[in-house]
């Protein structure tokens, strides 16, 4: 039987070659931008009756597969009967480093176009050529080969040749997939109250290629109701792939637990989860040169058989898993996920592996993002992340010492940090006696010089340079990608601290950023229990009027939990003030109620000292403090502590925001209540004015935008971690007048809507 195997000729050899090393080296800095201008350039001095982005597509069959190999060759050009397949390959180191055979990749990928052309029109002869350009300077430099339809047939065979153990794995594994999901049950006896709805809504959202919005409450398991239908859809054919999308440690952990499950009810779907690079290197130190990390010397020489290793052994491939492979083959754990993750069904990593124009899987190709979905789990979180991600800045400091450092050792770095160092001194004098000041541009000069010292730099660091260059190189180069995203959704602005100065790039809204990087997908599902107002996040997120919305309400009973609010002032100017009163308060609930209690506080410095005074009355309670800056097995241990039927109970006392106010589970009488001090509004700043006075401008609630969602977020996130279960039952405390007032009334749940004022 023949099987059919789709594939471009760009992934094909990148596989082969591993285009994605070599091809970036050469690339380097040149944006997407850069490419497609050069391409342009290129192809207008093309002649008449040449042709430029031209479709091939070929059949081929290879023992018992027929390959469906297709993609656009740059240009097709014609001449005294010759005719030549160009490559056009951009690229901004110096010409120099470009060898003089050209790049095996690129010439591979040349070479299948060419036997593609050849065999739709019956050729015996072409030409192929590969065409370098230089990003700045378009200096041009042409290779060229004439090859004959034997040698090119030749070629191309061994390119299948060296692909087909992969196509095989993967093939049989498909088809194993899909018949394990066609009877794959719900990993559980019932859905519990929602779930059903939220499945049945990510189901027809995928199927109407349409995005979603989802609130819906904490508890109910909105990771399994989002992640079974989505696996329904790839077993149908709707999808190749699902990608689960989180911003912290524990919320990956539990889409792992979710395949897991599935995958002990039948499924058979290859999944992996993409940790940091600092979390997963092996070394004492991150730096990625060979002469420093064996597991980066000599990766891509091991990588194709590291792959086939995993995949034919494993479906779940965690970071553990990875972990050890990684070191059985002697190759970067981090760079192997990455490389995994091309392959796998289902991955499960950061926002930023798709959002951020820095670091996204830029090999995953429009094709394949019409067949895949992005599940965003927490999503409130993507939208300071999101303005995290578009926003970058340079500051003078670095360039001052960078200078200092190379006086003397080298003249291009010493000249062109001292250039850049310069214009922040002119800066600062233009300041005066403020502290932050907005510009109006981005001076062009100064960019200019930015841009002069990350190709210095770039000579430089392929030497044995300094740690604080490569540093530099990376934070301009971020600078200079984002200052081409920069428009109305931007401010710069520059900012004094003592001797320093610094100037931002800062997007205050994401929303248009965040549709760009999402364009091309399927079907994207935002969801979290605190997507409330949903109408303002579905504008933040980069939403659409055609999109689907869904809220769905509690499922719990009113009876589990009881509200109270307590109409004290937490406004810094009186929290002196009430400081005593919120003690007593807090005295008197573990006394009448003794149980295990999580108290969230608006700042680290309020937490400790109400602490203290708490402590001075009560020596004898448990008690166990958040600290700045937890390693895993710290937060293990705190989570630990809440220990379930405690019969004196123990407080947590955690930040508002911070990493216990969400994302948790302390289930039963592990948690008996939660405390809330403050509605959580961000502190007052210069960027949190700016964003309101950028959607004041734009006729929206400025402060609600800045200061109220934001803070009222954390407050639900807070209150969410107690009720997580049917079984569940506890108190949640609100200490601020603020809650009596209709505004934030509003954004309060419906269950929290009976309450008992103190």
């Amino acid at each position: 039987m023949t099987n059919t195997i789709q594939l471009s000729v760009r992934k094909l050899v990148e596989h082969v070659y591993l285009a994605g090393s070599i091809d970036n080296r050469f690339r380097s800095q040149s944006s997407l931008l850069d490419g497609t201008r050069i391409h342009q350039t290129i192809q207008k001095t093309y002649k008449d009756g040449d042709q430029k982005e031209v479709y091939l597509r070929s059949e081929i069959p290879f023992e018992e597969f027929t390959f469906l190999i297709d993609g656009r060759c740059d240009g097709l050009l014609f001449q005294d009967h010759v005719v030549t397949i160009d490559e056009i390959k951009s690229f901004s180191r110096p010409l120099e480093e470009l060898n003089l055979e050209g790049v095996p990749v690129h010439w591979a990928q040349a070479k299948m176009y060419a036997y593609m052309y050849m065999l739709e029109h019956e050729l015996q002869e072409i030409t192929v050529q590969l065409t370098y350009v230089h990003v700045d300077t378009l200096e041009k430099r042409q290779l060229k080969t004439n090859c004959h339809f034997s040698e090119l047939e030749a070629f191309v065979f061994h390119v299948i040749e060296k692909y087909a153990p992969y196509a095989r794995l993967m093939h049989i594994h498909r088809l194993k997939r899909n018949e394990s999901i066609k009877d794959l049950p719900f990993p559980f006896e019932t859905y519990r109250s929602g779930q059903r709805q939220l499945a049945g809504a990510v189901y027809k959202s995928i199927l109407d290629e349409k995005n979603l919005f989802v609130k819906a409450p904490t508890g109910i398991g909105k990771t399994i109701s989002t992640l079974f239908p989505a696996v329904k859809a790839v077993g149908e054919g709707h999808l190749t792939r699902i990608f689960y999308l989180t911003a912290k440690t524990i919320t990956r952990s539990t889409a792992e637990e979710a395949f897991a499950r599935m995958t002990s009810h039948g499924l058979c779907m290859k999944t992996v989860t993409i940790t940091a690079k600092d979390k997963v290197c092996f070394k004492e130190e991150t730096k990625c040169q060979k002469d420093y990390c064996e597991f980066a010397d000599g990766y891509y020489d091991r990588i194709n058989g590291a792959i086939l290793d995993i995949l034919s052994k494993e479906d779940r491939m965690t970071r553990e898993v990875i972990g050890d492979y990684a070191r059985k083959h002697s190759i970067c754990p981090f760079e192997f996920s990455l490389d995994l993750s091309y392959a796998a069904d289902g991955i499960i990593c950061d926002y930023n592996y798709i959002f951020d124009p820095r670091v996204s899987l830029k090999r995953l190709v429009e094709e394949q993002k019409k067949t895949t979905v992005l599940l965003v789990d927490e999503a409130h979180n993507l939208v300071d992340r999101g303005r995290d991600m578009f926003s970058a800045s340079v500051n003078k400091e670095m360039f001052l010492q960078l200078k200092k450092d190379y006086k003397g050792i080298d003249k291009e770095i010493y000249e062109s940090a001292n250039k850049i160092n310069s214009i922040f001194i002119s800066m600062k004098k233009d300041m005066d006696r403020e502290n932050e000041m907005v510009l109006e541009v981005l001076n062009e000069t100064f960019v200019s010089h930015l841009i002069d010292f990350v190709k210095k730099a770039e000579v430089m660091l392929i030497k044995n340079a300094l740690p604080n260059l490569l540093e530099a190189y990376f934070k301009v180069n971020q600078f200079i990608k984002i200052a081409d995203f920069v428009d109305e959704h931007f401010v710069i602005y520059s900012e004094k601290n003592k001797n320093d100065l610094l100037v931002k790039l800062f997007c205050m809204d994401p929303s248009k950023l965040l549709a760009q990087m999402g364009k091309g997908y399927r079907t994207k599902v935002f969801f979290s229990a605190t997507l409330s107002p949903l109408p303002y996040y579905q504008e933040i997120l980069g939403g659409n009027e055609g999109d689907y919305v869904l809220s769905i309400p509690s499922p719990f009973s009113k009876e589990q939990v009881e509200i109270f609010i307590k109409p004290l002032s937490t406004r810094y100017r009186d929290r002196e003030k009430t400081k005593e009163k919120i003690i007593r308060l807090l005295l008197a609930l573990v006394k009448q109620r003794p149980g295990n209690y999580l108290f969230f506080f608006p700042s680290y410095d309020y937490l400790l000292t109400v602490y203290e005074g708490f402590k001075a009355e009560d020596q004898e309670t448990q008690t166990i403090i958040q600290a700045s800056g937890m390693s895993e097995a710290e937060r293990e241990h705190f989570l630990e502590t809440f220990k379930p039927k405690s019969e004196k109970g123990v407080l947590g006392f955690a930040v508002l925001g911070g990493i216990f106010s969400e994302g948790i589970d302390l289930i039963g009488d592990r948690l008996n209540g939660v405390v809330i001090v403050g509605v959580g509004l961000p502190k007052i700043g210069f960027e949190k004015n700016l964003i309101k006075d950028h959607f004041n401008k734009k006729n929206k609630s400025g402060y609600d935008y800045a200061y109220i969602y934001p803070g009222m977020n954390k407050v639900l996130q807070a209150g969410g971690r107690l009720i997580r279960s049917e079984n569940d039952h506890g108190i949640i405390v609100l200490i601020d007048d603020r809650f009596l007032h209709n505004h934030y009334q509003s954004l309060l749940p419906e269950e929290w809507n009976e309450f008992t004022i103190l």
